[in-house]
């Protein structure tokens, strides 16, 4: 009976032994990933079924329990007075999100609230029609942590006039243009407001970028190209190929 033979060629063998390695690994992360969004999946409709409440019942709250905690503010949004957040799409629609200056009646401390996304000007030489709530109002959401620091293209150009214009939303260099307001500063998380409150225009957010059956999918294909490479590996270094062709003769 004919037995298996080696026949290890360097190249081959020095490429497959750094690429399987890569490719396992891409499969694990991206199964780690899966994980990673079904948490953030639980952990948001966790939150979503909790009743808002007020932002100053938050005050003493870990940081890192604030992501997703719904709250409840009452006090006007600051008339002509938001930031267009740049290149959002929707729908295949180029647009911005707009985030309006809210003022809470009871400490004048200032949040940053994304009332969702509108059309705007692709060539960007228009500003995009926004409807502002006036007066006193009462504004529901939940608070919108960012996983890191915001990627940024250029330098923001942050003042006035208003309506400013960004590329991404970094709290810290926000309060600069804040405070020429004159308030309490700037609360340090965003809020995103529930799509059915008034002052609320497309307010779709998704959860996660993408699903945990993605993330899976992903996985597959990693670990099906690592197949695919030990088995050329196995029969281009190896007698296999003979031994499998002899006895189906």
């Amino acid at each position: 009976m004919a037995a298996l033979k080696l026949d290890l060629e360097w190249r081959i063998t020095l490429f497959t032994a750094l690429l399987f390695p890569a490719l396992v690994i891409l499969g694990f992360w991206q199964l780690e990933r899966a994980e990673e969004k079904r948490a953030l999946e639980s952990r948001w409709a966790q939150r979503q079924s909790e009743a808002p409440v007020a932002l100053q019942q938050l005050a003493a709250a870990p940081a890192e329990t604030m992501a997703y905690r719904r709250v409840l503010l009452r006090g006007e949004f600051l008339p002509d007075h938001y930031l267009l957040l740049d290149n959002r799409m929707h729908r295949g629609r180029f647009g911005n999100e707009v985030l309006g200056l809210f003022r809470l009646a009871d400490t004048r401390q200032l949040v940053l609230v994304n009332r969702g996304w509108v059309p705007s000007d692709p060539a960007r030489l228009s500003l995009p029609e926004v409807p502002e709530p006036r007066g006193v109002t009462r504004v529901t959401g939940h608070l919108y942590v960012s996983p890191g620091t915001p990627y940024l293209l250029a330098e923001q150009q942050l003042a006035p006039p208003w309506p400013v214009r960004i590329q991404a939303v970094d709290m810290q260099a926000l309060q600069p243009l804040v405070a020429e307001l004159g308030d309490a500063g700037l609360y340090p998380w965003m809020v995103r407001i529930d799509p059915n409150t008034p002052a609320a225009l497309v307010a779709d957010w998704p959860v996660v970028n993408a699903s945990p059956e993605k993330h899976q999918g992903y996985a597959l294909q990693w670990f099906t190209m690592a197949a695919v490479l030990l088995v050329f590996f196995l029969l281009r270094s190896s007698n296999l190929w003979r031994l499998i062709t002899r006895r189906e003769d």
